[in-house]
């Protein structure tokens, strides 16, 4: 379930000026003065706008993902394996596009427990990448960020699904342990899970013998992983990629995102 954007409001509090009321004067000195104020008015007014106006951009041109619309089943996105040696590959990948290095590392990480697991599965970082972006922005949604240990600061909560218009009605079902409701369910974690959801399906990538959780980048992606394979199968093949990612949420529009997400990080991947 991919979260709502945050409105955000950008509107200015402004009071209009006090009327003032000036004596008569000649002509000639009215129109003088007029001229004046005029004159200063409009600078005024242009320090303001520049005031009002935001800083210009510096950074790096921001990641730009075409907007992609193949029919569902029809292909699958461009496949990238990690490299065994992943250092480098990892520092390009995320310097050229919008995935944050602790995130990319997880995806990459799923991916190459996975083949070492679930080698038919053909899961790909990618996908993973994909389905992060579209849920929470990579742990990054509402300004939470990933830590160095892999939690998401603050936790990464998804809305209560109480029936709300466009919402499902979900019940808690976990007594608030993962989401802080103990009335509805929320989606959590980078890559939200439904509670239900992750106990059936959550997996600690440490191996450290801690309980799963959602809010670790490295045990969410590792279940997401876990969770894709087991229903689509052969993640290589249009049908299994289709499969998988319509059961995570069962939307064509959702699945286009996700592959339009997927294979631009793809392509990026393949540019020196």
């Amino acid at each position: 379930m991919a979260l709502p954007p945050s409105p955000t409001n950008t509107r200015a509090d402004s009071r209009p000026a006090p009327y003032q009321e000036f004596p008569r004067r000649r002509p000639l000195f009215r129109l003088a003065l007029t001229a004046v104020l005029v004159a200063a008015c409009a600078w005024a007014g242009l320090i303001l706008y520049r005031v009002a106006q935001p800083p210009a951009w510096s950074g790096p041109p921001p990641f730009v993902i075409p907007e992609l619309a193949p029919a569902p089943r029809s292909a699958v996105p461009a496949p990238v394996a990690v490299p065994a040696d992943p250092a480098a590959w990892l520092a390009h990948v995320s310097s050229t596009t919008d995935i944050p290095l602790r995130a990319l590392e997880a995806y990459a990480g799923a991916e190459t427990k996975t083949s070492a697991t679930d080698p038919g599965c053909h899961l790909n970082w990618s996908t993973l990448a994909g389905i992060g972006r579209t849920e929470s922005y990579h742990g990054m949604h509402d300004g939470s960020s990933i830590g160095a240990d892999g939690v998401t600061s603050p936790p990464v909560i998804g809305v209560a699904l109480d029936g709300s218009p466009g919402v499902r009605r979900i019940a808690d079902t976990d007594g608030g342990r993962l989401d802080g409701d103990p009335v509805w369910d929320h989606a959590v974690g980078p890559m939200q899970f439904l509670p239900q959801t992750w106990f059936r399906w959550g997996v600690r990538a440490s191996g450290d013998g801690a309980a799963p959780d959602p809010q670790n980048i490295d045990d969410a992606a590792l279940t997401a992983a876990r969770y894709l394979c087991a229903k689509g199968g052969d993640l290589a093949t249009p049908a299994g990629w289709w499969a998988a990612v319509l059961t995570y949420n069962n939307s064509v529009q959702y699945g286009q995102e996700v592959f339009s997400d997927a294979e631009a990080y793809a392509q990026a991947a393949l540019k020196p």
